[in-house]
């Protein structure tokens, strides 16, 4: 006998349960009628999307989630359902997942590990689960198990001594650079533990600053890895599987089509296309609004805005002032054109004259300092959010990482907007990106990737005026910020002097009250500054523990 399953990683929007069923329904029917699949599988909390947060503490969730498990259970036949939710039992409420076929609910499987680290906040939510859950399809005898659960060896071995003979792991899987390894990985020594094929299906889009790019896959009871959906890419994929009582593992995996595996600049760039797109789209924006400065990080996010929503839905802003260079203007200009944007120069001397001359009372008997530095980033963010409002265009940020990591961004200035595409980008990773979207059409003017990068907010000014070079800087940031290495630690590498790396963690640390106002961005790390990372802005920690 052949079972087909059908891995449905589809895009949902958190919150909107009666939409996200009958995309349900809808994706069931296709495979059924299309595909011809007996089974369907769909990710975690899927009625709900993922992560839903304090929207599972409202008290009208419970009526919803029934009611969506009753529209399952009427309108869709002919095909098993394995789909994910939240539900209450018995006062608790649980992540499930359930099996439907022919009206009914077969079984019921509750989360087990409940991941409470980085992005993860289930603790806060749901009750662990106790039992394996064990369903029969046509002869089959499916394990189910949810997302985290995949990471331990309990609930897997558990299934197993229940009668698994193959396991569903339902996934709502983040995306951030090496996870697609780590979970290859992960898989081949689950499946090699219990002897079991497992069918992984994950999440595909994104949710404020969370991307998930499916990349739904299958390995056999030996760990290897026989079938894989496409990275970035809604859609039904299907696996068939051979039922032979004959064998000692009777269920085994076709090999099917294996979507190649994509490097660090490819995953990363996707992920920020895919990222903007459900923000801006899911949020319901008309388009993008950004300015265009003629360097490196407001290119690469022009680059990336055009690719997410087309370039009929971007602005590009260039706001010049007197240490604004002609190279600036042209390479700015230059960008626009090739990406076929609407393109504006709105000089912002004449506001910054009125700013200071307004001011000019108050400032009597100081000297200058980087106050009219930021006097000039926040005119043009005001240029941005009055353009924003009239247009309902939401203002795009561009500064990346490294930047916001050591404060180097002006609060109400380049800070000002809804999105941020590089806020998990170091620097140094801004310009592989570069060169690889030029890799695939040439949109940014290499003059801009190869200058010396600089704010242009005072004569002949560049970034490494004052900070270390970006391979130092970043190198750094890496080991404090996702590695959490004290400064002892670094030191103790022995790559870095010792003032360097003092003064890069205390420019860290005095900058946590900038990173709390930043908007929201696309996560590619580990450990972003987001979710990731929950540091108290008033605080007496000394650097060197």
């Amino acid at each position: 006998m052949t079972l087909r399953i059908a891995m449905a990683q589809l895009d949902m929007l958190v919150g909107d349960i009666t939409k996200n069923t009958q995309a349900v329904i809808d994706a069931a029917n296709q495979a059924r009628d299309r595909d011809q699949a007996d089974v369907i599988v769909f990710p975690e909390l899927t009625l709900t999307g993922y992560p839903p947060e304090d929207l599972l503490l409202r008290p009208s969730l419970d009526g919803r989630i029934e009611s969506a498990l009753l529209k399952l259970l009427e309108e869709v036949q002919g095909i098993y359902v394995v789909v994910g939710y939240p539900r209450r039992i018995d006062g608790d409420l649980f992540n499930c997942t359930g099996v439907i076929y022919q009206g009914k609910l077969l079984g019921e499987y509750a989360k087990q590990e409940l991941p409470n680290f980085l992005v993860f906040d289930e603790k806060r939510y749901f009750r662990e689960g106790r039992d394996a859950c064990i369903v029969d399809i046509k002869g089959v005898k499916f394990g189910l198990t949810i997302c985290e659960d995949i990471w331990h060896p309990g609930p897997i071995a558990q299934a197993k001594e229940a009668g698994a003979e193959i396991i569903l792991n339902l996934n709502a899987s983040p995306f951030h650079i090496e996870k697609m390894g780590q979970r290859e990985a992960l898989l081949h020594q689950r499946a090699t533990e219990v002897s079991l094929p497992i069918v992984y299906v994950n999440y595909m889009g994104a949710q404020d600053e969370l991307v998930y790019e499916g990349g739904s896959f299958v390995v056999n009871a030996r760990g290897e890895k026989v079938s894989q959906a496409p990275w970035f890419e809604a859609g039904l994929y299907c696996v068939d599987v051979i039922v032979d009582e004959s064998q000692p593992n009777k269920v085994m995996p076709v090999a099917g089509e294996i979507a190649p595996a994509l490097d660090v600049e490819a995953s990363v760039y996707q992920a920020m296309v895919l990222g903007l797109r459900d923000y801006i789209n899911k949020n319901r924006f008309k388009g993008i609004v950004l300015g265009l400065s003629g360097g490196v990080d407001s290119a690469l996010s022009l680059a990336v805005a055009v690719d997410a929503i087309g370039a009929d839905r971007v602005q590009a802003v260039m706001m010049p002032y007197t240490y604004t260079s002609s190279m600036s203007l042209e390479d700015a200009e230059e960008e626009a054109n090739l990406l076929g944007v609407k393109y504006s120069v709105l000089p912002i001397e004449p506001m910054v004259s009125a700013f200071s001359d307004a001011l000019a009372p108050e400032f009597d008997g100081f000297s200058k300092d980087t106050t009219e530095e930021n006097l000039q980033a926040r005119t043009r963010g005001v240029v941005l959010m009055a353009i924003s409002n009239k247009k309902g265009l939401m203002v795009l940020t561009t500064g990346n990482k490294s930047e916001m990591a050591v404060g180097y961004a002006t609060l109400y200035g380049d800070m000002v907007g809804g999105y941020s595409v590089l806020k998990d980008v170091f620097k140094t990773l801004v310009f592989k990106l570069c060169h690889y979207r030029n890799s695939l059409g040439h949109v940014i003017p290499e003059r801009v990737i190869s200058r010396p990068p600089s704010a242009e907010l005072a004569p002949d000014q560049v970034d490494e005026d004052s900070l270390p070079s970006y391979d130092v800087l970043d190198e750094i940031l890496h080991m404090y910020i996702e590695q959490d290495l004290s400064a002892e630690a670094i030191l103790a590498t022995k790559q870095f002097d010792r003032d360097t790396v003092y003064r890069v963690l205390r420019l860290v640390d005095v900058n946590e009250y900038k990173r709390r106002q930043a908007p929201t961005g696309v996560r590619v790390t580990a450990r972003g500054f987001g979710r990731d990372r929950r540091y108290p802005i008033t605080n007496g920690w000394h650097i060197g523990d």
